[in-house]
C-alpha cells in the first residue's frame, strides 16, 4: 500500500477526472446539483500535510486537524464526490521549507476555500458535467467572488449566508434577519425540503426580492423550522425565473455532501489514511473517492434496473458493502443465509419508514 501511495507511476488527478466520468454517466442528470463543503481529520503532530489548528466540523471545535474541500454531484438517482482539493493554510504557504519536506509542488499558493470551490466547480463545468445549480453552506454562500463566478457561467445557486448577511432590497439595505420580519404572513409556504427516513423534511419558507441589475434573478430564500421558529438562510440566483419549490428542492439536497462524508469516511475510509505527503494524500481520497462511486453507481443501477418491493427499503451503500464483502471479498458458504439476513434488515427498515411516515401524516 505504501508503495502505491507514494513510490508507485499514476497520476491522482486522472483518476479523479475519471472518477468524475463514471459518477456522472451513472447519475446523469441535466438538473443535477453540485454541492461544496469541506471536511476535516483530526491530526497528531504537525508534520501532516496542510495540518494546523483550525475549526473542523468533524469535532465541532477547533483541533489540530487536516481540511479538504470537496465537490459532489447529486442528483435523484445517487450522489457521490468527484473532486476534491486540500486546504493549506497560509501558516503552509508562507514557510517554503515546510511545504518542500511534505512535498507541496512550488506552484501551489494560499488559496480560500471559496476558491477551492470554483476551482473544483470550473473543472467539473469545463470538463462538460451537465448540472444547473450548486448549493453550498455559509462559508460559501457570504462569497461574493464565488457567487460572481457562478453567476457568469449562469449556473443557478442556493447558498446558505449568515443572519448577519446584508441584502440590497429596493427599500434599503437589510440585514437577512431583519429583512425576514418585514415579510407578510401570505409570503409562508410549508413545503418538504426532501424525503428522509423519518418522514419528509417539512419547513416553512419565504422568498423576498434583491435589488440587482444585473440580468437573472436574485432572491433571498428563508427556512423557519416549524417546531423551533429557527431560521436559516439562502441567497439565491437563476438565469431564468423558478418556482420557490425548486430553489426549496436544490437547498434540501445540500444534505447529500453530509451523507457522502458519512458514508465515504464509514464504507471507503476516505478519513483512514495514515500519510503526510501531498501526492499520498491526494492519492488516497482519490481512490477513497473511487471505492464510494462504485457504491453509489451500483445503487443506482439496481434502483433503475430492479425496484424492490413495498415491503423492503431500497439497497443502500451500507448493505451493498456488506454484500459485497460477504459474496465477492470474502467469499462465504452460508449465502442464502446472508442474503435472507439483508433481506430481514430491509424488510424491518421498511416497516420502521413505513411508521414514521404514517406518524407524520397522522400529525399533519
Amino acid at each position: 500500500m505504501q508503495h502505491l501511495l507514494s513510490r508507485a507511476k499514476w497520476d491522482a488527478d486522472a483518476v479523479r477526472d475519471d472518477i468524475r466520468g463514471f459518477v456522472v454517466g451513472q447519475l446523469h442528470d441535466t438538473a443535477a446539483v453540485l454541492v461544496v463543503d469541506e471536511t476535516g481529520d483530526v491530526k497528531k503532530g504537525a508534520a501532516t500535510v496542510g495540518v494546523q489548528r483550525q475549526y473542523t466540523g468533524t469535532a465541532g471545535r477547533i483541533e489540530n486537524s487536516q481540511v479538504a474541500v470537496y465537490l459532489a454531484y447529486s442528483t435523484r438517482s445517487g450522489h457521490a464526490a468527484i473532486d476534491r482539493e486540500l486546504y493549506v493554510p497560509r501558516s503552509w504557504t508562507e514557510d517554503t521549507a515546510r511545504c518542500q519536506a511534505a512535498g507541496i509542488p512550488d506552484t501551489v499558493g494560499f488559496a480560500t476555500k471559496p476558491a477551492l470551490a470554483a476551482r473544483m466547480i470550473g473543472r467539473a463545468l469545463d470538463a462538460g458535467v451537465p448540472a444547473s445549480w450548486v448549493a453550498g453552506d455559509e462559508v460559501y454562500g457570504g462569497n461574493p467572488h464565488l457567487r460572481t463566478a457562478l453567476e457568469q457561467r449562469q449556473v443557478g445557486y442556493v447558498l446558505a449566508v449568515a443572519r448577519d448577511h446584508q441584502i440590497a432590497t429596493h427599500a434599503g439595505k437589510f440585514r437577512a434577519d431583519t429583512l425576514v420580519k418585514r415579510l407578510p404572513r401570505r409570503a409562508w409556504q410549508k413545503l418538504s425540503a426532501g424525503a428522509g427516513t423519518k418522514g419528509h423534511r417539512f419547513y416553512d419558507w419565504a422568498l423576498a426580492d434583491i435589488a440587482d441589475d444585473r440580468p437573472g434573478h436574485y432572491q433571498l430564500l428563508v427556512r423557519r423550522n416549524r417546531r423551533t421558529g429557527e431560521l436559516a438562510f439562502y441567497r439565491c440566483y437563476s438565469a431564468t425565473h423558478v418556482s420557490l419549490s425548486t430553489l426549496v428542492q436544490v437547498a434540501g439536497r445540500r444534505w447529500t455532501v453530509e451523507e457522502t462524508f458519512q458514508s465515504g469516511k464509514g464504507l471507503a475510509g476516505l478519513d483512514e489514511h495514515q500519510v503526510r505527503r501531498w501526492t499520498s494524500w491526494h492519492r488516497w481520497v482519490t481512490l477513497a473517492m473511487l471505492a464510494h462511486a462504485f457504491l453509489a453507481a451500483v445503487r443506482a443501477d439496481e434502483h433503475a434496473r430492479h425496484p424492490g418491493p413495498d415491503e423492503l427499503i431500497p439497497l443502500t451503500c451500507n448493505e451493498i458493502q456488506r454484500l459485497f464483502n460477504a459474496l465477492v471479498v470474502r467469499l462465504v458458504h452460508d449465502t442464502a443465509h446472508r442474503l435472507l439476513w439483508s433481506h430481514w434488515r430491509r424488510r424491518h427498515q421498511a416497516r420502521s419508514q413505513t411508521s414514521h411516515y404514517q406518524q407524520q401524516a397522522a400529525q399533519a
